[in-house]
């Protein structure tokens, strides 16, 4: 199957179903919608403002790692058609799962704009269930693939937490 139809396939499964399908359930459930909180100017700024920066970041990153992933690692975000190279370059050099980051930097802003405890608690839950399978599936799958080069990129560079100056390989090559 092409790269392109595997992508397309990654980009409904995952962020579909993540940021459009749970989060519109959750919102047909917890009715009314208090859009910002349902506050007024100008209190409303504040979680405007925090939407608006961790939207802008957050579709940024996800458009830039998926970018790195088909072009960089010759693959697609999706488990079943990874990355065939080793990715250490943009937001990678800085933290692990910056992917991940820009899903959860969105679905924060989903709870900013529809005013929704329940979406927030949905982006929680979201990075509880992805540290769990990053630890126990992801990250000792990609140990297997990349061997050396990845444990020494598991050490230098952490899982959620960026690093303040991007991480420079010790041995050429990654």
């Amino acid at each position: 199957m092409s790269k392109q139809i595997e992508l397309a396939k990654a980009i409904v499964v995952f962020p579909g179903t993540v940021l459009g399908l749970i989060p519109a359930a959750i919102l047909y459930f917890t009715q009314p919608l208090y859009f910002f909180f349902g506050l007024k100017f100008p209190n409303v700024l504040l979680p405007a403002g925090i939407g608006l920066i961790l939207g802008a970041t957050g579709c940024f990153f996800a458009f830039q790692t998926v970018y790195l992933f088909l072009t960089a690692g010759d693959g697609t975000p999706a488990p079943w058609a990874p990355p065939k190279r080793f990715v250490v370059a943009g937001p990678y050099r800085y933290v692990r799962n910056p992917m991940i980051l820009s899903v959860l930097s969105l679905l924060v802003t989903e709870a900013c704009v529809f005013g929704s405890l329940a979406v927030l608690i949905w982006a929680g839950l979201f990075w509880l269930i992805n540290t769990a399978y990053l630890a126990r599936v992801e990250e000792p799958g990609l140990l297997k693939r990349f061997g050396r080069d990845y444990e020494e990129y598991k050490k230098s560079v952490r899982r959620w937490l960026p690093r303040a100056a991007p991480w420079k390989q010790e041995r050429p090559g990654l």
